[in-house]
C-alpha cells in the first residue's frame, strides 16, 4: 500500500470539504442540520460512491458506505467519525476521521482485500452538541440511546427545536427510532482522529494508540432573580441573577483542580435575560461541561455545584434549575485491538505512544456498547477547535496504513 498516495487523496478531500462553512475565512462552522452540513453530506456520499460503496443516509442524518465482506452475517466493522464542527473551528476535527474511513475502503478495494465481515464507513451527525447543547446525536441514534422526546425538547439559541431543524433538513424526528441498528450488528468500531492536544506533537510521536476516553456530563443551568432598576435598588434589596451565578461559576475551575487527574470543568456559554447596562438581570443561563476518567468525580462535582447554587439563591430569594443534557460514562478501549495497533506501528516503523483522550469522540459513545479502538494523529502545537487547527496529510496516511492492518486482522 502506498500510504503517501492515501495522504494525497485525504488532503484533497479535506480541502474540498473546507468550502462547506457558514463563516468563510473565519474557520469552519458546520452546525448540525444546516445548509453547510447538507452540502458536506452530498460531498461525502459522492466520495463514498466513487470508492465503490453502497451508500445511504439514515433518519438521524448519519451517512454510511458499505463494502460487503465475505461473511455478510457476521457483526460488521464500522469506521468513521463526525462531520459537524464547532463554530469557527478547524478543518480536521471529526471530518478527517470520516475521510480516512472512506480512504480505508478505497485501499481495501485497490489491494483486493475482502474483509471477513462487512466494512462500513460512517459520518455521524452532531457529535459536538454546539447547536442544541447535547452531543453524540448520530452515534446515540445508531445505538438506540436517544431519550424519548429529546428532539422536541432541545432547542438552539434561536429557540428552534431539534425536531424543527430536522424537518427543515428533510428528516422526521418521529422516524429516529429507525436509525437504531439491531443489537449485535456492529462487531467493532474504529475511529481515526486528530489528538486535539499537544502530547503527540510535543513528544514527536507519529501516532497515538488511545487507551481510554473521559466520561462527560453536560448541563444547562438557569439562575433566577428579579429585574430591578440598577440605580435605585439598594444592594441589600437585590436578587441579582448575575451576582448569584458568578459566585458559583468562579468556583467551577477550582472544583476540577481539586479532583485532579484528568478532570476538567468548563463554563463555555453565559447569557443574561432581561439584562441591560442599567437593569439588574432577572435571570442568567450558563452551560457546564465536566469531563473525567473517574466516574465518582462526574457525580461529585455536579452535586457540589447544586449545593452552592442552593446556598447562593436562598440568600436573596432566588431560584435555579439544573438540567442534565448529556451523560456518558468513561470508557476503556479494547485491549486486544490496542495490541494489534501497537504491533502494526512497530512493524511499520512508525513512532507511537499510548495515551488517554481528554476529549469526547463518537468512540466514547460507541464504546459504551461496542468493542472500540481509536488512533490519534498529532495536532500541530496542540491546536484544535480553531482555524489554526492543522495535521499534515502524511500523518493520516500512516494512520490509514495501521488501521488497515487492524481490519485485516479482525
Amino acid at each position: 500500500m502506498n500510504w503517501m498516495e492515501s495522504a494525497r487523496r485525504i488532503q484533497e478531500d479535506l480541502e474540498g470539504l473546507s468550502a462547506f462553512t457558514a463563516t468563510p475565512g473565519q474557520g469552519c462552522t458546520r452546525l448540525p442540520f444546516t445548509p453547510e452540513t447538507r452540502a458536506a453530506a452530498d460531498f461525502l456520499l459522492k466520495k463514498m460512491e466513487e470508492a465503490g460503496l453502497e451508500t445511504w443516509q439514515d433518519p438521524a442524518g448519519n451517512l454510511f458506505g458499505l463494502l460487503p465482506g465475505r461473511n455478510r452475517e457476521k457483526p460488521c466493522i464500522l469506521c468513521g467519525s463526525h462531520y459537524d464542527s464547532v463554530p469557527g473551528g478547524g478543518n480536521y476535527d471529526g471530518i478527517a476521521g470520516v475521510v480516512c474511513a472512506i480512504e480505508l475502503a478505497r485501499v481495501l478495494r485497490e489491494e483486493g482485500i475482502t474483509p471477513d465481515a462487512d466494512y462500513l464507513a460512517a459520518a455521524f451527525m452532531d457529535e459536538e452538541g454546539c447547536r442544541f447543547g447535547s452531543g453524540y446525536f448520530g452515534s446515540k441514534a445508531v445505538l438506540g440511546r436517544l431519550e424519548p422526546g429529546e428532539a422536541g425538547r432541545l432547542t438552539d439559541e434561536e429557540g428552534i427545536t431539534l425536531a424543527r431543524a430536522m424537518e427543515r433538513y428533510g428528516l422526521k424526528a418521529g422516524e429516529l427510532p429507525k436509525a437504531a441498528w439491531p443489537k449485535g450488528r456492529i462487531g467493532h468500531f474504529l475511529e481515526i482522529h486528530i489528538e486535539q492536544g499537544p502530547v503527540l506533537d510535543g513528544q514527536k510521536k507519529e501516532l497515538g494508540v488511545v487507551e481510554g476516553i473521559v466520561g462527560l456530563r453536560r448541563y444547562r443551568i438557569a439562575v433566577n432573580g428579579r429585574a430591578d432598576h440598577a440605580g435605585t435598588t439598594p444592594m441589600d434589596m437585590r436578587s441579582d441573577a448575575v451576582e448569584m451565578a458568578a459566585r458559583v461559576i468562579a468556583q467551577v475551575g477550582d472544583m476540577a483542580r481539586e479532583a485532579g487527574g484528568s478532570t476538567v470543568a468548563t463554563v463555555g456559554q453565559v447569557n443574561t435575560r432581561a439584562g441591560a447596562v442599567n437593569i439588574v438581570a432577572r435571570s442568567l443561563e450558563f452551560s457546564l461541561d465536566i469531563r473525567s476518567l473517574q466516574n465518582e468525580v462526574l457525580e461529585e462535582i455536579p452535586a457540589r455545584i447544586r449545593r452552592r447554587l442552593q446556598e447562593e439563591t436562598e440568600k436573596t430569594g432566588g431560584s435555579f434549575t439544573m438540567e442534565e443534557t448529556l451523560r456518558i460514562q468513561p470508557v476503556e478501549l479494547s485491549r486486544p485491538m490496542r495490541k494489534i495497533l501497537e504491533e502494526s506501528c512497530r512493524e511499520r516503523g512508525h513512532s507511537w505512544m499510548a495515551l488517554p483522550s481528554g476529549a469526547g469522540h463518537d468512540a466514547l459513545a460507541m464504546g459504551q456498547q461496542v468493542d472500540t479502538a481509536m488512533l490519534f494523529v498529532p495536532s500541530r502545537a496542540g491546536r484544535s477547535h480553531c482555524p489554526e487547527e492543522y495535521t499534515p496529510p502524511e500523518a493520516f496516511g500512516r494512520a490509514v496504513q495501521v488501521m488497515k492492518d487492524l481490519i485485516v486482522r479482525l
